[in-house]
């Protein structure tokens, strides 16, 4: 039997109090209050609602070796990228490389492999393999549908994919960026329960209330977060935190337990945090994280104080695995065959020709030009001039 003494936070009930949690066979056996307790802080582990593990360019026990430093007990995991390159094979990688650390990763099977029908891929996934996946119990739910216009105009294979989900009664992620109004009712009456794709409080709101959770994404990519905070504050029981994509740069840096610090510095009550990054998210996938209660799993951080935040110590199953800020742990990754066939890139083949006509060194033509913005996955379109050589190719 294993013991742990601090100021216990019940999320369910809203409670701190110095407290003495038993753990017995990686659960917990008992939680009694004390008359006092070290002024460090028990609470749930945090959670990840949505991530590709694949952004972090790191095998999953790679990345979780770096995670629990930060607080994190749990992932939902999307192997779309892999599945995109090494089809199931991918997938069972990642599946098997997981197993290697003591993290809860939880997979989600992809629903759009390739993601489009313009997309070169190295597999494809049709509805056949992905209900062979969703009938695995270490696959949760149908990863986020992400070709709206196959749901809303009743792609027969779109439908076949969210069918089998809900047949299984696993639930469908949703990717639906600034999809609203009647098309928007059609995706969710389809059965998608969740979005992370949302990149305004009015959109967030609409979304909300058609029934669907809302995942505020903060990665390296896109980040929502400031723009969805109205949302958080009026809908906290609906929303929940994710990263969607984060590189290694970033992930070192912290992940959830950084979302965490910015919400509490901007107000909100710890208790309506936690919940956002742990409670509403193993609700809603019903997943098997404890929420630091009796007879749950024993999966718990230690924090120094509130203020600060600092992860001390990262509980999952009932072990420590880590410790001020370093993992107790080393995996042992396992080789896979790389399915990359990418040749050095010819300038001249990526130039744009003057279309059918010659032109002088010293003409520009007007060409369609694509705009990235900051922090944002969706992008813009303008018209420019640029200046155009003797053989007709565009010179930026």
């Amino acid at each position: 039997m294993k013991t742990i003494t601090g100021q216990i936070i019940d999320v369910e009930n809203e409670k701190i109090f110095p407290g003495e949690i038993s753990i017995k066979d990686g659960d917990i056996k008992e939680i009694k209050k004390t008359k006092s307790a070290p002024k460090v802080y028990i609470m749930p582990g945090l959670c990840d609602a949505h991530i590709h593990i694949e952004s972090s360019m790191l095998v999953p026990s790679r990345f979780a070796q770096i995670a629990v430093s930060h607080g994190t007990v749990a992932t939902v995991s999307d192997p779309h990228e892999v599945a995109n390159v090494l089809g199931i094979d991918g997938i069972n990688y990642m599946v098997a490389d997981g197993k290697w650390a003591p993290f809860k990763f939880f997979w989600t099977v992809p629903s759009c492999v390739p993601a489009t029908e313009f997309e070169t891929s190295g597999a494809r996934l049709d509805a056949k393999e992905v209900e062979k996946l969703l009938k695995r119990p270490n696959f949760i739910g149908l990863s986020e549908v992400m070709n709206y216009p196959g749901v809303i105009n009743n792609d027969s294979e779109v439908m076949a994919k969210i069918a089998a989900a809900k047949k299984l009664g696993k639930p469908i992620d949703g990717h639906a960026p600034m999809v609203t109004g009647r098309d928007l009712k059609k995706y969710v009456a389809a059965g998608i329960t969740t979005d992370h794709e949302s990149l305004s409080a009015e959109e967030a709101e609409e979304k909300i209330k058609l029934g669907m959770k809302i995942w505020v994404r903060e990665g390296s990519a896109a980040r929502n977060l400031d723009d969805l905070l109205p949302v958080i504050k009026k809908y906290p029981d609906r929303c929940g935190l994710c990263s969607d994509d984060l590189h290694p740069d970033d992930l070192v840096k912290g992940h959830i337990n950084l979302l965490v610090k910015r919400l509490l510095a901007a107000g909100m009550d710890l208790f309506t945090v936690l919940r956002l990054a742990n409670y509403n998210i193993v609700k809603h996938y019903n997943l098997k994280v404890g929420l630091l209660r009796e007879g749950d799993a024993a999966d718990f951080i230690v924090v120094d104080d509130l203020d600060n935040f600092n992860i001390w110590q990262t509980w999952i199953n009932g072990e420590m695995v880590a410790i001020k800020g370093k993992a107790k742990f080393k995996p042992q990754p396992k080789k896979i065959k790389n399915n990359f066939h990418a040749q050095p890139v010819d300038v001249k083949k990526i130039a744009i020709v003057g279309a059918g006509f010659k032109l002088a060194q010293t003409s520009d033509i007007t060409v369609p030009v694509i705009n990235a913005i900051d922090h944002q996955l969706i992008t813009r379109s303008s018209r420019e001039k640029l200046p155009v050589d003797n053989n007709g190719h565009i010179c930026p």
